[in-house]
């Protein structure tokens, strides 16, 4: 394979991989929609379409061995396919993670705790993976700390959130003697928004992943990798 060629496939892996963040970060906005307004369409859309995300990452994964296998790159081109392989992993979960979401969207009440605002948590953990994102294609090492630092105040808004749902639980759903019926519908309910809650933090985390490789990559610097 001439150099030439061989540089137009590794340009070509990264453009692949920033055009599945943008499908995943598609089926995470709506993921995040259908739970916000109950939209049962929406939400079968995201959980069928999680096979197209498996399909692209399954062949990514195929064009990192191949690119591995064939031209046995070192230094910075052995990072950057490394890298990119992990950050399609990356994504690939946070493909699920949309999908559980989605899933949540049939049974939620979300008129239940209305002082949880999901959607202000998920539009901050979709800004943290955008920016991840824009820091690979830039091999930006500075925004990849800044992510990581972020992190920290996402895991901090989850936190507040799960006390607010369990706070609520006990001040005012739980009066004296509740029929076992209501208490089941609200463990459900809370269940089910703190799994949402997870989720979300599991997405800010797999940018903080997507921004340790790309530092990685670009520095050989695995500061930010655990």
């Amino acid at each position: 394979m001439a150099r030439e060629s061989y540089q137009e496939k590794l340009d070509d892996l990264r453009d692949d991989v920033l055009y599945m963040s943008e499908l995943v970060l598609e089926r995470l906005r709506d993921g995040l929609d259908a739970l916000d307004r109950k939209d049962e369409e929406l939400a079968r859309t995201v959980i069928e379409g999680d096979h197209e995300i498996n399909q692209l990452y399954l062949d990514l994964e195929q064009d990192c061995i191949d690119l591995l296998a064939l031209q046995q790159p070192v230094a910075g081109d052995l990072r950057f396919i490394a890298s990119s392989f992990k950050v399609i992993t990356d994504l690939e979960r946070i493909g699920d993670l949309a999908t559980n979401l989605a899933g949540y969207a049939e049974d939620a009440d979300q008129d239940r705790y209305p002082d949880v605002d999901v959607q202000s948590l998920g539009d901050a953990v979709i800004a943290m993976v955008e920016d991840a994102m824009m820091a690979y294609a830039e091999e930006d090492t500075d925004a990849c700390f800044d992510i990581s630092d972020r992190d920290d105040e996402i895991d901090e808004l989850c936190e507040r959130a799960s006390q607010t749902v369990v706070r609520d639980l006990i001040e005012r759903e739980v009066g004296p003697d509740p029929p076992q019926s209501e208490i089941e519908a609200i463990m459900q309910d809370v269940s089910r928004l703190l799994l949402t809650i997870r989720d979300l933090e599991r997405v800010g985390d797999h940018a903080v992943n997507i921004s340790a490789r790309t530092l990685y990559m670009v520095e050989s610097d695995d500061e930010l990798i655990y």
